[in-house]
């Protein structure tokens, strides 16, 4: 038998036309019952798979959904890797992983999404400019901006609810006596670490509250560096309030490397909910993302846009929850 199978084995076995094999494996293509049941059981026989790539080039679809993401040092990113590439695998579609250095998406990445003919696209801790992003939408393939969202709403996105999170927990941190806070923010240009910040500042001025702000990466280099600069420089606060759960990880490490105790001398709050947070050496306390239902939100639409595009613009949030542990 040859190592490759192709339509023109099939067909033979079948006794059709390759062209028949060809309309049984292309989506509302014409083909009689009898026709396709033959051809079924000749590939099934043979052990034959139609190439999807190939096809994409007849038809101009394929069932490859482009995922483009750069913070893969982040544990929360990973996750939302495997929930996707789970949650489409029951679709029948298979994830083409795009990893890019930059913040901003680059030209190569998305010539490489284009190369591919992906059937939709989901952009995580990335940004994207409008006039890059415009390619998508003059080839009609849809976009998701996911945990992100542009400074326009020109495409769709699905997020936490960054804002209410932020109020709750300055609420929380104040109902715990804490009056001197800090926020430590992850890259300043993302919507993220803006609205946790916006939503936490406008309960703590409410209250007549002041906090400091103190700029970071994500990453837990960046909230260990950023912590002993603080404890160096100036006096250290009642309470940390961290954009993410990686850079708690990195503020709780050197606080411990000064000999600083967690809660009893500073509170520490993260947002993801990773599954690191909740190992004994750390047991943070955070607010958890709803990963797996902002999965199913961005899947449902990609699914129903590659049916019908419509290129419809919302910005959907889901609420997310408040996990207690140890550090406050």
């Amino acid at each position: 038998m040859k190592s490759t199978i192709n339509a023109k084995d099939v067909a033979k076995l079948a006794g059709v036309s390759q062209s028949s094999v060809s309309r049984v494996y292309f989506e509302g293509a014409k083909v009689s019952k009898k026709t396709r049941q033959k051809v079924l059981a000749a590939a099934e026989e043979l052990g034959y798979r139609p190439n999807e790539f190939a096809r994409s080039l007849i038809t101009n679809r394929t069932k490859i959904i482009g995922l483009v993401m750069k913070g893969v040092q982040n544990p929360f990113y990973p996750q939302v890797l495997t929930q996707f590439t789970a949650s489409f695998k029951k679709f029948g579609y298979s994830i083409l992983f795009v990893h890019t250095n930059s913040d901003e998406i680059q030209t190569e990445d998305i010539e490489t999404l284009l190369n591919y003919n992906v059937a939709g696209v989901v952009i995580t801790d990335a940004t994207m400019s409008l006039n890059v992003a415009e390619s998508f939408r003059v080839n009609q393939i849809p976009l998701v901006f996911f945990n992100r969202k542009l400074s326009r709403s020109n495409f769709y996105s699905v997020c936490c609810n960054n804002l209410s999170a932020g109020r709750a927990i300055a609420e929380y941190l104040i109902a715990k006596g804490s009056k001197d806070m800090a926020y430590i923010s992850g890259n300043e240009n993302t919507s993220t670490s803006q609205e946790r910040e916006e939503g936490f500042s406008e309960v703590v001025t409410q209250h007549n509250l002041n906090f400091k702000k103190y700029s970071s990466d994500y990453t837990y280099e960046g909230g260990y560096k950023t912590t002993l600069a603080i404890m160096e420089e100036e006096a250290l606060p009642s309470a940390f309030f961290v954009a993410n759960d990686i850079m708690a990880l990195g503020v709780m490490d050197a606080l411990r490397k000064k000999e600083i105790q967690v809660p009893a001398q500073v509170k520490v709050i993260g947002f993801d909910n990773i599954g690191m947070s909740s190992w004994p050496a750390y047991e943070l306390t955070t607010w958890e993302q709803p990963i797996e239902k902002m999965v199913e939100e961005t899947v449902t639409y990609l699914l129903a846009e590659m049916i019908d595009y419509t290129g419809t613009a919302e910005a959907v949030e889901v609420d997310g929850v408040f996990v207690e542990r140890k550090t406050t």
